[in-house]
């Protein structure tokens, strides 16, 4: 009697099963299904894995076929146009090495060592031209099983390719595969070192562009190989890469970098080192104003302010375990009197040294502490990026002790603030339950109990939120909140996490109603995480041009001729006293001038002052976006001005 199967069964995201021959791959089940769904299809997921269409499929697969109009199917794309890249630069440069190119968001980068040249911005075009040729070729991509390890190493050494050997030295254990390109007769053009997956040819890639290149090393360390890094995007439909292009135009013109050379907002100098801040007065005042906001908001919660020192003894991160599993990002030790010291990486153990200063009892708690705590955090150079990347900065960190049967009402409290605050900037969010990673303290029930608090909070609000497994950190799960700008883009915001491990290490106890000692839950959050990031992204979602509240000039005041300037002076004077901010711009040059600069400084409102305001008492009022708005009042516009500040508009 024969065991041959005869028949294998695979589900499809209806639910529904399709009997297929055995070693029937992705493509015969599209087939099956219906001839315009093959001609569409670019891969598909096997039990949720993204997969090549060729890959032989098994009895009781779940499979899904894909398609440009599949979310998942982007990730084929980018990575087989970044294959394409790789072959059209080797093609022009043939002492090219490559080493990786994985994808990134929205779309991919390269890595290659071209000793002795530089690639240029000419270079990129005709790099482009060679893809679109390959493209157009229709180059299958054909995944290969490496059969002998030793012999492919061997090879690729033989052609100068080093990373690709040290690779496949690495992955030897992994059933590694290279990625054949072949004609349409099968011959094989170029290949490279890939687990995949891919697109089963290159006809798809139409729409692609190579944005820039910088430096880079091999697998980031600095005392390795210097290579030359191409980023590049690409997208299924021409229209599509023409909106994304325009979303990088925009993005440009909002660098928060360049807006600080035309508003002069901050600084950076090679004398002091990178990564570290200078806040020029403008922005100054913008973080000032920012810190009050913060302070008023969260006295009104019930929190109180402390502060700790910036060193502390190693003493103290052995406890908290951020030596072990945190060291790297911290600063060296310093010797004082014999002992090591390390300047402060976060603020959380100054907090737990405040708790435990005295006995606590359960009527103490909820025991709301916030600090804006500056704490440096090692970051290597290639990362570092204006205010948004650097290694000094100064959080808003805030710990709550509170006890099991308070956590749930504690981080509601947490997440009404995170609503108002992201409301009054004028971001839209979302939510990610972020749970334990690979690498933890911690026993699972804590882990367990943590992130069901931080679940149970979240659908009790009715708000969508997405999971991201093995996102927390190394102590904690955390909900992460992510801002969208003005233009879409996604920025780290606001966190929270629910700490059971830290009060465990540190002893963080409370006298409970029964009298005996009970261990204390400690929540960590950041509403605006770290002020120079967040102003940083501040900057660019309102492209330098701050509400009236936060401005750092909020009315320049413009006598036109010398005989106006009593007047404008009693205007300027009267603002100040209103604790307004106020400028008055009395110098000799002509008044368009002095206008077109005050718009140049994105000042809201400008009062011009002539002949007839003088007359009426008011002013020629100006705004930055509508432009003139006539002659009012002089206590009219106050009122108008008063009315904007306080709604926070």
């Amino acid at each position: 009697m024969s065991n041959v199967q005869t028949q294998i069964s695979v589900v499809l995201p209806d639910g529904s099963k399709r009997e297929l021959t055995p070693g029937s791959t992705g493509a015969d089940l599209a087939k099956s299904i219906a001839q315009g769904l093959f001609r569409k299809a670019v891969g598909l997921t096997i039990n949720g894995e993204i997969r090549d269409l060729y890959t032989p499929l098994t009895d009781g697969d779940t499979v899904k076929i894909l398609t440009p109009d599949d979310k998942e199917a982007i990730e084929l794309l980018r990575h087989s146009t970044a294959h394409v890249m790789a072959e059209a630069v080797q093609k022009i440069f043939p002492e090219a090495k490559i080493a990786i190119g994985p994808t990134i968001e929205d779309g991919f980068y390269y890595d290659f060592e071209i000793k002795g040249h530089s690639l240029t911005p000419e270079d990129l075009e005709k790099i482009e031209a060679e893809m679109k040729r390959i493209a157009g070729e229709d180059q299958r991509l054909v995944r290969h099983q490496i059969p002998d390890v030793d012999k492919q190493i061997a090879e690729f050494k033989s052609q100068g390719e080093k990373f690709k050997a040290e690779l496949l030295e690495e992955h030897r254990d992994h059933s590694p595969t290279m990625y054949l390109m072949q004609d349409k007769d099968g011959k094989t053009i170029w290949n490279d070192l890939c687990r995949g997956p891919h697109l089963p040819s290159t006809s798809p890639i139409k729409a692609f562009k190579l944005l820039k290149v910088s430096g880079s090393y091999w697998r980031g360390d600095e005392k390795r190989e210097q290579l030359q890094r191409i980023y590049a995007t690409c997208w299924w439909k021409q229209s599509d890469l023409d909106d994304y292009l325009h979303r990088l135009e925009e993005a440009e013109k909002r660098d928060h970098r360049k807006l600080s050379k035309q508003l002069d907002l901050f600084s950076q100098h090679e004398e002091v080192g990178p990564g570290l801040v200078f806040w020029h007065p403008n922005l100054a005042t913008v973080r000032t104003i920012i810190e009050d906001f913060w302070r008023t908001v969260h006295k009104r919660r019930g929190y109180q302010f402390v502060f700790t020192p910036h060193i502390a003894s190693e003493d103290l991160y052995k406890i908290s375990g951020h030596l072990d599993s945190y060291g790297e990002n911290m600063y060296s030790a310093m010797d004082i009197d014999g002992m090591p010291y390390r300047v402060k990486p976060m603020n959380c153990p100054g907090h737990i040294m405040i708790y435990k200063s005295r006995l606590r009892s359960y009527r103490d708690l909820p025991l709301r502490m916030a600090e804006l705590g500056t704490v440096y955090r090692y970051e290597r150079s290639g990362v570092l990026h204006g205010m948004l990347r650097v290694r000094g900065f100064t959080q808003d960190d805030s710990h709550i002790f509170c006890t099991p049967q308070q956590l749930e009402a504690e981080i509601n409290g947490i997440l009404d603030l995170i609503e108002m605050m992201m409301d009054t900037f004028g971001y839209t969010y979302k939510a990610y339950l972020s749970t334990r990673p690979e690498k933890y303290i911690g026993t699972d029930e804590e882990w367990t109990m943590a992130t069901n608090a931080l679940e149970s909070a979240l659908k009790s609000r009715g708000k969508d939120y997405e999971v991201d497994e093995g996102g927390g950190v190394f102590y904690a799960p955390k909900i992460d909140i992510k801002l969208y700008d003005a233009i879409g883009r996604e920025w780290q915001g606001p966190t929270v996490q629910v700490d059971l491990n830290l009060p465990k290490r540190f002893d963080v106890n409370y006298i409970g109603e029964d009298g005996e000692r009970h261990q204390a839950i400690m929540v960590h959050r950041a509403v605006l995480g770290s002020l120079e990031r967040f102003v940083g992204g501040l900057i660019e979602h309102y492209a330098g041009v701050f509400p009236t509240w936060l401005a750092p000039t909020q009315v320049a005041v413009l006598p036109i001729s010398d005989r106006h300037e009593a007047y404008a002076r009693e205007l300027y004077e009267q603002l100040c006293a209103k604790d307004f901010r106020v400028k008055l711009d009395d110098r000799s040059e002509r008044i368009n001038y002095r206008i077109r600069e005050a718009q140049v400084e994105q000042i809201p409102y400008m009062l011009v002052v002539g002949d007839k305001e003088v007359e009426a008492k008011g002013a020629a009022v100006r705004h930055r976006r509508d432009g003139d708005l006539g002659i009012l009042p002089f206590t009219e516009f106050v009122e108008r001005l008063t009315k904007e500040v306080d709604e926070k508009a």
